[in-house]
């Protein structure tokens, strides 16, 4: 299997430590306003060329795995009461060229 390379990560050297997509000084987080002001995806690529479309798209893929968790059982198939079925993911930061 082909190990993947991350689309984003977090460098203290690099924005003191702010997201990134790998290479650039670009944040991931100006992918996510644009995003929310209604912008479309070739609008940020054209506004930051250093990005590029493979990494955007792989970050926000990663972002929704994040988010997205595993599937929940249903109410019926729950643990008993007491216990906790919460489950917490996050895109961990590692150190990377960039």
């Amino acid at each position: 299997m082909l190990a993947t390379v991350p689309a984003v990560h977090c460098d203290p050297d690099i924005l003191g430590g702010t997201p990134v997509f790998v290479g650039t000084r670009v944040p991931f987080r100006n992918l996510i306003d644009y995003l929310e002001r209604n912008h479309s995806l070739d609008e940020f690529l054209d506004s930051f060329p250093s990005v590029s479309r493979e990494q955007a798209v792989a970050a926000l893929e990663a972002a929704h795995e994040a988010v997205s968790g595993p599937p929940r059982l249903p109410a019926s198939a729950s643990s008993s009461p007491g216990t906790s079925t919460s489950n917490t993911s996050r895109i961990s930061p590692t150190a990377g060229a960039g």
